[in-house]
C-alpha cells in the first residue's frame, strides 16, 4: 500500500504516493478502493473502480464514463445553478431575504452552527439533484469551511458522489472605514472594484488580484468565479459602469486576459488547472454596455440593448480576444453569461428580440458556431421566471417571451444553446422543458442533448480537482483568507487605482496633521437596486478616527486650512411610477437638476420610451450646494474634492471652484489620505471618458466607445480616457498604448 489515511474532523484526507490527494466523509458511505497500490474513491458504492472515479484517467474519459451513468433527472440537476446561499447571521437585508430554515427554524430563532445546512438546501440536493450552487456571505472563513464540508459530504452521500460546485460574485470590495493594518489579517483581502482595477491600467496586477483571489476562493470552498465582468461599458449612464473594465476595447481585452489567467491558471502541466484553480465565468455576452438611454436590464424598463452606432461587433472583442485567447495553460473561460438584455434588430438569421438567453442566433449562431465556444453557457439570474413590475428588481426578466410559458422558456433556452439555469432552484420545469424536446425531435436526440451540456458542466467540476478531494481544513482556510501578504497587495492595488484630476497651485500633497474641516453629506430619498427606499439622511462621510491618523479634523471652516468634501456620483433613477406620462425619465451624471432637450423624440427600441423634455434630479444635489456654499463664504479656504465614481460625472459644476480633485472607484478611506498626504503618489488613469456636459452624453450613441466631447477644466486639463495626474504633471507613459 502506497497511501495512508489522516483523520480531519468529519473527514478523510487520503495521500497517495506519487498520485492524487484524495478526500471523503465516512458518514456518506464512500469507501475506498484499492488497485496497483493506490487507493479510489467509490463513489457510486458498487465496489468497482469505476472509470470516472479513476483519477489516473483523462478526464474527458472519466467525464464520458459518468455521463453513460446519469438519468435525465440528474443531468436536468446539474442543470441547475441555485438562488444565492448566504452562511451568515447579521441584519443584511441580503442575508434576511435569502436565509433558509434549520429544521424549521427561521435564522433568527436558530441556535445552531450556521455550518448546518438548512432545510432548503438539504432538499435541493437531494430532490432536485443541484449540484452547482451561489454563495454570498459569510460570518468568517471557518464557519464558511465548515458549511463546505457540510454541504460536499452530504452530496458525496447522493447518487453517484458528484461534488458540488460553488460560485461567488465578486467578494473582494473594500468597506471605506476599514483600516488597513500591515501585520494584521481580516475576512478576505481587500481591492477596489473592477473599474479601480481598470484605473491601474495594468495587467500583472490585475492577474495578480485573479492569483490571490482564487486562493482565497478555494480557501472558502468556492471553484467557479461568476466574474469578471467584461461588458464594454460605452454607456456611461449604465448603474453596472462601476463593475467593468472601463469603455477602452484594448484595455478592456487585456484585463480580460489577465483576470481569467490568474484565475484558472495555477499550475503548469495538466492544461494549467491546479488545485488553487477557479473556474471563471466572463459576462455578459454579447455584452450588456449598451443599455437604451443607461438603463439596466434587470428591470423590465431597460431590456433593450441598442446599437444605433452599428457597433455590435467590437463589443464582442473582449470576449473573443480576451477571454477566449488566454496566455497561460486553460486557454479559454470555463463559462459565459450572456446578459438580460435583448441585443435589439441584431438576429440576422431569425430577427426575433429576445432576451440574449433565449437568442438561437446570438448562443448557438455566434457564440458556438462561429466562434467555436465550447464551454458552459449559464443564464443570468431568474430569466424564466415570470416578469413583474418594470421597476421590480426582484422576479423574473423573462425579456421578449412573456408569453411563453415557464416550461417553454426553458426549452428555448435550452434550443438556443444554453447548458445551465442561473437562479433556479426546481428540477420540474427542466423535466417538462425535455419532454418538449421529445415531442417535438424524439427521445434520442434530446437525451444526447442533455449529455452534451452534461459533458460541459462535469468538466468545470473535474477539472477543479474536487471529485478527488472537495473538503477543506477549517483553520488552514482562515490562515489562507485575507492573510497580511494578500491584504498587502490589495491595499496597494487600491492605492494604484486613485486618479488624480486636478491640483491647483500643487496643492497635494498636503503637510500632515494641518486643520481639515469635512462637511457632512446630505443625501435625500433614494432607492436602493432592490427598490427599497432610503430615507433622506444626513451624515459623516468617512470615520473621523481613520482620518485623524493623518490630519486634525476641526469643527467649522473657520478652523481649517483645507476643506475636504466626500462626494459620490449622482444618483439617479430613470423610471418612477409617479411620473404622469410613461414614468421615464432621464438618468443623469449632473448633481443639479437636468431638463432632457436633446433627449430622442422616439426611442429605439420597443414601445416610445422618450423622455424628452422631463427633468430629474439627484438625490445627493445637496453635496454640490455644500461646496458652492463653501467657495461663497470662505472664497480663501482651499477645497479639495474626493469624488467615489460609480459612472463618469459631470464635474464642470463644481471644478472652477475647487482646488484638487481625486477620484476611486470603491477604496478604503486611508487608501486616498495615504495619497492626500504625499505617502503614495498617484498613478492611476482614467478608463472612460468624463463628459463636458449631460448634452453631449445625450447626442453620444449607447454602442460607441470614447465618442463624447470631454470635459476641460480651468487649467487645461482634458478628462479623456487615459488621463491622470501625479502631483505635478499629467501622467504620460507606455500605458498610452491602450489608446484606441
Amino acid at each position: 500500500m502506497t497511501y495512508r489515511k489522516i483523520a480531519q474532523g468529519n473527514w478523510t484526507l487520503v495521500e497517495n504516493e506519487n498520485g492524487a490527494t484524495l478526500g471523503y466523509a465516512e458518514a456518506s458511505g464512500v469507501t475506498l478502493i484499492e488497485e496497483d497500490g493506490f487507493a479510489f474513491k467509490d463513489l457510486n458504492k458498487n465496489g468497482v473502480l469505476d472509470p470516472y472515479e479513476d483519477w489516473r484517467l483523462p478526464i474527458d474519459e472519466r467525464i464520458e464514463d459518468l455521463v453513460s451513468k446519469l438519468s435525465i433527472e440528474q443531468i436536468a440537476g446539474l442543470m441547475l445553478y441555485s438562488r444565492h446561499q448566504t452562511v451568515a447571521k447579521n441584519d443584511n437585508h441580503f442575508v434576511q431575504m435569502f436565509s433558509g430554515t434549520y429544521d424549521g427554524k427561521t435564522l433568527n430563532d436558530y441556535t445552531g452552527s450556521l455550518s448546518n445546512l438548512t432545510d432548503q438546501q438539504k432538499e435541493f440536493l437531494k430532490k432536485d439533484h443541484i449540484r452547482h450552487v451561489l454563495l454570498t456571505i459569510v460570518d468568517s472563513p471557518q464557519i464558511a469551511a465548515e458549511w463546505t464540508n457540510n454541504i460536499q459530504a452530504m452530496a458525496e452521500s447522493l447518487d453517484l458522489g458528484i461534488p458540488v460546485n460553488i460560485s461567488s460574485d465578486p467578494r473582494h470590495s473594500t468597506s471605506a472605514d476599514t483600516e488597513f493594518n500591515a501585520g494584521a489579517g481580516g475576512d478576505i483581502s481587500k481591492w477596489p472594484e473592477q473599474l479601480g482595477l481598470a484605473a491601474t491600467f495594468d495587467p500583472a496586477l490585475v492577474k495578480q488580484f485573479g492569483e490571490i483571489a482564487s486562493k482565497e476562493y478555494r480557501a472558502l470552498g468556492i471553484t467557479t468565479a461568476l466574474s469578471p465582468q467584461i461588458d464594454l461599458a460605452t454607456e456611461p449612464r449604465w448603474m453596472r459602469f462601476s463593475g467593468t473594465f472601463g469603455e477602452g476595447v484594448k484595455l478592456v481585452t487585456a484585463l480580460a486576459k489577465a483576470y481569467c489567467d490568474g484565475f484558472q491558471t495555477t499550475q503548469n502541466g495538466k492544461n494549467g488547472w491546479g488545485l488553487e484553480s477557479v473556474n471563471a465565468m466572463v459576462k455578459h455576452w454579447p455584452g450588456g454596455g449598451s443599455g437604451e438611454a443607461g438603463r439596466d436590464g434587470h428591470y423590465g424598463y431597460g431590456k433593450y440593448a441598442v446599437y444605433p452606432g452599428n457597433n455590435f461587433n467590437e463589443h464582442l472583442q473582449p470576449f473573443l480576444h480576451g477571454a477566449f485567447e488566454l496566455e497561460d495553460g486553460t486557454q479559454k473561460a470555463s463559462a459565459v453569461m450572456p446578459y438580460y438584455t435583448i441585443s435589439y434588430n441584431q438576429d440576422q438569421k431569425n430577427h426575433e428580440n429576445v432576451g440574449n438567453g433565449f437568442s438561437e442566433f446570438i448562443i448557438n449562431d455566434l457564440l458556438r458556431k462561429k466562434y467555436e465556444y465550447d464551454g458552459v453557457v449559464c443564464t443570468d439570474w431568474s430569466i424564466t421566471a415570470d416578469a413583474v413590475e418594470l421597476d421590480q428588481f426582484i422576479g423574473g426578466k423573462s425579456w421578449g417571451v412573456q408569453d411563453l410559458t415557464v416550461e417553454e422558456r426553458h426549452y428555448k433556452a435550452l434550443a438556443a444553446g444554453v447548458d445551465q439555469f442561473g437562479g433556479n432552484n426546481e428540477i420540474e420545469p427542466v423535466l417538462a422543458a425535455y419532454e418538449l424536446g421529445v415531442l417535438k425531435h424524439g427521445e434520442k436526440v434530446m437525451q444526447e442533448r442533455f449529455r452534451i451540456s452534461a459533458r460541459r458542466l462535469l468538466k468545470n467540476i473535474f477539472q477543479t480537482g474536487v471529485f478527488e478531494n472537495p473538503y477543506l481544513r477549517p483553520e488552514q482556510s482562515e490562515k489562507i483568507v485575507g492573510n497580511p501578504e494578500f491584504m498587502a497587495a490589495g491595499y496597494n492595488a487600491q492605492q494604484k487605482s486613485l486618479v488624480l484630476l486636478k491640483n491647483k497651485n500643487r496643492l497635494l500633497p498636503l503637510q500632515k496633521q494641518i486643520n481639515v474641516y469635512i462637511p457632512k453629506q446630505k443625501i435625500g430619498k433614494s432607492a436602493d437596486w432592490f427598490g427599497n427606499i432610503q430615507p433622506a439622511c444626513e451624515k459623516n462621510p468617512v470615520s473621523s478616527a481613520v482620518v485623524e491618523k493623518y490630519f486634525q479634523v476641526v469643527d467649522t471652516p473657520e478652523q481649517a486650512e483645507v476643506a475636504l468634501v466626500f462626494l459620490e456620483s449622482p444618483k439617479t433613477v430613470g423610471y418612477s411610477r409617479e411620473d404622469n406620462g410613461n414614468g421615464y425619465l432621464p438618468i443623469s451624471l449632473q448633481y443639479s437638476s437636468y431638463t432632457a432637450i436633446l433627449a430622442r423624440k422616439k426611442s429605439l427600441a420597443g414601445t416610445n420610451r422618450s423622455y424628452l423634455g422631463k427633468s430629474n434630479q439627484a438625490a445627493n444635489n445637496k453635496d454640490l450646494e455644500t461646496i458652492l456654499a463653501l467657495k461663497n463664504e470662505y472664497p480663501h479656504l482651499p477645497i479639495i474634492v474626493s469624488l467615489t465614481m460609480k459612472n463618469p460625472t459631470i464635474v464642470k459644476e463644481f471644478e472652477p471652484f475647487v482646488e484638487a480633485i481625486i477620484a476611486d472607484f470603491g477604496v478604503q478611506t486611508q487608501a486616498i489620505l495615504s495619497v492626500l498626504s504625499g505617502d503614495f503618489t498617484p498613478s492611476g488613469l482614467l478608463p472612460f471618458q468624463m463628459p463636458a456636459d449631460m448634452e453631449t452624453v445625450e447626442q453620444q450613441k449607447e454602442d460607441v466607445p470614447l465618442d463624447m466631447k470631454c470635459y476641460k477644466d480651468e487649467l487645461g486639463h482634458t478628462y479623456d480616457f487615459g488621463y491622470g495626474m501625479d502631483f505635478e504633471k499629467q501622467i504620460e507613459d507606455k500605458r498610452a498604448n491602450y489608446r484606441n
